[in-house]
């Protein structure tokens, strides 16, 4: 029986309908064809399985001197997050040391992200990736070491194995928030999160569902990061005739977007309502009140990342999990003990 022929970079040109310096520049990432071409021929290699030859990866060489970032985020909000603005800036900073290129896109649900990753490792247009909201039972987490692809996770846990993690203690930082707010002598405490099956968002709620044995009532409504979202759920909150006395917010732009609706609604903040949020920025210490908030070094954060991630790229074997920065909290002027 003959063997099936191997994909050629000629034949996907045909399909393609263009020519094979086109297909050449799109399978490496190169300028020179437009998006909607460059996607076109990635996912006919895709379909037709194409792997360079050892013959072409000695030509270019076996690096392609770029790491990968896909983030699952609605774009909407991606660009209002200070979090992603310092991340990303943090990566960058230290890849540029090295001569490396980062090639960030934004897909919109999980499997998305992991046909992005198999389009990478096929096309040879990435040497590694940094993944961030790990979730559990992730199955980016079993994915990319069979592909294989080099990664390092950004989150909680500091399990062993393949990709490692830079391990944040969301626990220990969901404390640090909700104590806080117990000991000010909040009873009833609202946590507007994330979505509900990233691994920080359940430790979140867990830490604020166990101050029960506190006499502490939370509750914690799901969202998809957005400042609409955030507003539509404070104004359910806060029409209630039984609300929370405290709320706290994943992250910066909702917890503003939370005290606006405060505002709206003649709710004085912290007087008879307190707000938090669990990300920090230049806004939040700017808005009046301030806002109280966990702060971490971020771009701190992405630098260490991109270097542990180039690392894992040069290691024969898996590098153990290392533990990032626990954030401080940081009071200012919009939590105070309840006045009613």
């Amino acid at each position: 029986m003959s063997q099936a022929k191997r994909t050629t970079i000629a034949d996907i040109a045909r399909l393609a309908g263009v020519s094979p310096g086109a297909v050449s520049f799109a399978l490496n990432g190169r300028p020179g064809v437009s998006e909607q071409t460059r996607q076109r021929i990635l996912d006919i290699a895709e379909a037709h399985q194409w792997q360079p030859s050892s013959a072409a990866r000695a030509l270019v060489g076996s690096r392609a001197g770029v790491v990968g970032f896909a983030v699952n985020r609605p774009a909407r909000t991606l660009g209002t997050e200070a979090f992603f603005t310092d991340l990303i800036a943090g990566v960058q900073s230290a890849l540029a040391q090295h001569g490396i290129a980062l090639q960030l896109v934004v897909v919109s649900s999980i499997e998305e992200e992991m046909a992005t990753y198999r389009r990478w490792r096929s096309a040879n247009q990435v040497d590694g990736v940094i993944v961030i909201d790990p979730r559990d039972d992730d199955p980016r987490l079993a994915l990319l070491p069979a592909l294989p692809l080099p990664a390092v996770v950004i989150g909680s846990g500091d399990s062993a194995g393949d990709p490692p993690a830079i391990w944040l203690d969301d626990e220990a930082a969901a404390h640090a928030l909700f104590d806080y707010l117990a000991a000010l002598g909040h009873r009833e405490i609202a946590y507007v999160s994330g979505p509900a099956e990233f691994q920080h968002t359940r430790i979140r709620a867990e830490v604020l569902a166990a101050l029960s044995r506190r006499d502490v009532a939370g509750e914690t409504l799901v969202t998809d990061f957005s400042p609409a979202a955030a507003t539509a759920a404070t104004r359910t909150l806060l029409s209630r005739t039984d609300r929370p006395s405290a709320i706290v917010y994943d992250n910066d732009v909702m917890a503003i977007a939370g005290l606006r609706v405060a505002q709206e609604m003649g709710v004085a903040v912290p007087a008879a309502l307190s707000i938090a949020s669990f990300d920090d920025s230049v806004v939040t210490g700017l808005v009046h009140p301030s806002i109280t908030c966990l702060t971490r070094d971020t771009f701190a954060l992405g630098e260490q990342a991109a270097a542990f991630l180039l690392e894992r790229i040069d290691a024969a074997e898996p590098l153990p999990a290392r533990r990032g920065t626990t954030p401080a909290l940081t009071i200012r002027e919009s939590t105070a003990a309840p006045q009613r």
